[in-house]
Order: structure tokens, then sequence, then C-alpha cells
């Protein structure tokens, strides 16, 4: 399968057999991503939680691609609301596919989104996602601080690749993200949610670093690679 990081926590994966998942598509008001709503055609969109540099732009992607939105509950309530086809799951659950499901895992983090004109709306809570993809396990933590029960990601038995925060302040930081990287027994690591916002500026290198030899992956905004 191939990975793009598209800056922030934006993460897009083709399948082998061409399916198109997009994850927190986080673009207008974004500086630090080199995607446009234009070159999105995601066939899932998979949001993390409710916050606005993770839902981003995923009604106006959805309604012009027909993309099938994978969520928590509360947040696929609200976005059915806003006439978008979306799968609430809850922790634990899953969503089955050809090339192997979606399941979603707990995140220590809020969720909530400020709506026009409203006090911010709670939308569930924070989540990540266990993905099964043409045989391989990935995890992406979404915004979240460590917590012991990292360990059970995949039964404990660990995964191809892990997406984790390193930015500090809202979620983990780099020393926390280490730790995080054997908690998951992850094979590889890609740093995300970083640098978009002086409140999360970090240095990957550092945090890559400190990783066991050939773990860390670091690549530039845009950038792709094999799983």
């Amino acid at each position: 399968m191939k990975i793009t990081w598209h800056g922030h926590s934006i993460i897009e994966i083709t399948t082998k057999n061409q399916t198109n998942i997009l994850i927190d598509p986080f673009i207008t008001g974004n500086d630090l991503t080199d995607l446009t709503i234009a070159n999105c055609h995601p066939d899932y969109i998979l949001v993390t939680h409710a916050h606005y540099d993770h839902l981003g732009d995923t009604i106006e992607i959805a309604k012009k691609t027909d993309a099938k939105v994978i969520a928590i509950t509360d947040l696929a309530a609200y976005l059915n609301e806003n006439g978008i086809p979306a799968e609430g799951l809850n922790f634990g659950g899953s969503f089955l596919t050809d090339f192997g499901k979606f399941k979603l895992v707990p995140a220590w983090h809020t969720a909530a989104l400020p709506i026009e004109g409203a006090l911010p709306r709670t939308l569930g809570v924070a989540a990540g996602f266990e993905l099964h993809i043409d045989g391989k396990v990935l995890y992406n933590a979404g915004d979240t601080a460590l917590f012991s029960d990292m360990k059970l990601i995949n039964h404990g038995e660990g995964v191809d690749l892990a997406f984790l925060p390193i930015g500090d302040h809202f979620t983990m930081g780099i020393e926390d993200a280490v730790i995080a990287a054997q908690f998951v027994q992850a094979k590889h690591v890609l740093p995300i949610h970083f640098n978009t916002f002086p409140a999360i500026k970090q240095d990957p290198n550092q945090y890559l670093a400190q990783l066991d030899n050939g773990v860390g992956i670091g690549i530039e905004i845009g950038e792709s690679f094999e799983l």
C-alpha cells in the first residue's frame, strides 16, 4: 500500500485495490499542507475526533466525492445531520471492507466543535483507529496522551506502522511518544501533529533519533512511501 503524509495529521492511504482512504483532512486554514480539496478523491474519510484541525474539510470533501465517513457515533450523527453518509462506530467496533477493516480504539483527548452562533458542541470523545489493510496493521493514535492501554492495540501483537502525535501541549510530546512506540510494538513510526501551530513546534528528527534503528520514518509534507 502507499502512504502519504500531507502535513499535520492528514494521512492518505491507497490500498492494493486502489481504494483511497483519507484521515483527518484539515486543509482550509492549514498553511502546512500540500493538499487541496480539489485533489482529494477518497472512497473513505476517517475522522479521529471533532476538533476543527481533524474534522477539517470532511463535510465539503464528502459532498464532492460521496466518500463514506467513519467516526465515533456522536460525530457521525452530527455529520448525518449535515447530509453526510457517515458510519458511526464506538470503541472496539469495526467496519469491514473488502481489503480489511477499520477498528475504533480509545484515545485520551477532548472532542468539541465550535458551531457558528453557538457554544462549542461536544461530539463524542476522541478516538484512534486500528487499521487492518492488505494484511498489515496500522495504528493511528489520533490526538492523545500516552496511556498504558496502548499495549492492547492489535491484542498486543504489534503493528506494522504507527502514526503518533509528537507536538506536546495538546497531545503527548516527544518523550511520551517514544514510549508509545514501544507500547504498540511498532515496526515503523511516522510522527504527526507537530509544527502546524506555534504551541506544537517540535523537531521531528529529535524524535526519530530516539527510536530504534530503522523504526522512524522521516518524510517531508506531500511525500509518500510504500508499506
